[in-house]
This record gives C-alpha cells, structure tokens and sequence, in this order.
C-alpha cells in the first residue's frame, strides 16, 4: 500500500491518478498513525517552501521514523526541495534536513519557471531510476537542491547548466519533476518505487 501524505501542500489528484494508472494501491491521508503504519511513503508538494514546512510540521516525528526505519519514502518537486536543509525561498525556515544541503533560485539568465519537458541524465545509479535513461520528463519549478554530497545525485537535466532532478540515499528518493505527468518514463520509476523491498 502506498500512503500518499495529505499536508494540504500537495497536488494529491495528479499523483494517486499516477499509481492508479500502475494499478498500485494507494491512500491518501492525514492520520499520523496511517502514515507511521505505512511501508511506502509519498510526499508531493506544490508552493512555497515556507508554507509547505509550516504544514509539515506536524507530520516531521513520523517521517523522520519511517526514514530511519529504512522504509521508502519518495519526494516529487516541492516535496524534494523540502527534504534539503534549507532554501533561500523561505530564509530562516528549517527544512526537514533528511539531505544535507540547500535550495537556491535557478540561475540567473534562465526562464523562471522551469516549465515543460527537459531530458533526464542518470549519473549514479537509484534503483527508482533502473532502466531510465535520456527519456523526458515534465519540470514546473523556480528552485532547485544543491546537496552537500555530490554522490546521492541520482540525475540531473541541462537547464543553463546541470540542474539536479533526483536525488538517491539509501531507502530514500526524490525527483524534481513530476513522474505522474511524465508518460510512461514517469510510471516507470513510480513502479520502480512500488517494487523497492521493504
């Protein structure tokens, strides 16, 4: 079963219509005790990075514990970014720091946003990312993750430079664009995340 964490910050439609196109059996929800229950955890996000942590908070202790337990746990845009320590979006806001590393605006010189189909480069291997490789998927964003630790760069896409689009840890994923509006490439990796051992 996968849990798809309703924090009020999430595009949660797009993203169930995702794993119901895969035939995966999904929840949406914001009991605290169905997500700390849960095998599989999936975090959307869309907005702003301070508004989105604001309404996360409540749900920090049991992330945090699913993580450490080294179950899945998957990011999808904003829900990447707030996985970084901080972003200069939201200045003096904690993020939820599970990757070491911060959240800077796209560079300057580039159209703001980030919007439309841009080709993924796979740089270290990721198990959501097997058998992914040069597809195209769909960005909508300002900012991007800078990660202290180059080596959980999982792909990146060209944008005025690498920008990174998944980043990979141990039992957790994320990606910058969306998967669930990304065709088949898309569905491939979210399957790929529905079939991750627990």
């Amino acid at each position: 079963m996968i849990t798809i964490i309703d924090y009020k910050s999430g595009n949660l439609k797009s993203i169930s219509n995702g794993f119901k196109k895969i035939g995966a059996e999904y929840q949406i929800t914001d009991d605290k005790q169905v997500i700390a229950d849960s095998d599989y955890l999936v975090l959307p996000g869309v907005g702003a990075f301070g508004s989105a942590m604001e309404n996360l908070r409540p749900f920090e202790d049991v992330i945090n514990e699913h993580v450490n337990d080294n179950k899945p746990f998957l990011g999808i845009c904003l829900g990447q970014q707030v996985l970084m320590s901080s972003s200069e979006e939201s200045k003096g806001v904690k993020g939820l720091d599970l990757f070491k590393g911060h959240v800077e605006l796209l560079q300057e010189g580039v159209k703001i946003p980030h919007m439309g189909w841009n080709k993924l480069k796979v740089v270290n291997g990721s198990p959501i990312l097997e058998g992914i490789d040069g597809e195209f998927f769909y960005f909508v964003h300002s900012y991007h993750v800078i990660p202290d630790d180059e080596s959980i760069v999982a792909g990146v896409c060209e944008y005025g430079g690498d920008v990174v689009a998944s980043l990979a840890q141990n039992n957790l994923f994320s990606t910058q664009f969306h998967p669930e509006k990304s065709g088949m490439a898309g569905l491939k990796i979210l399957k790929n995340f529905t079939n991750l051992e627990i």
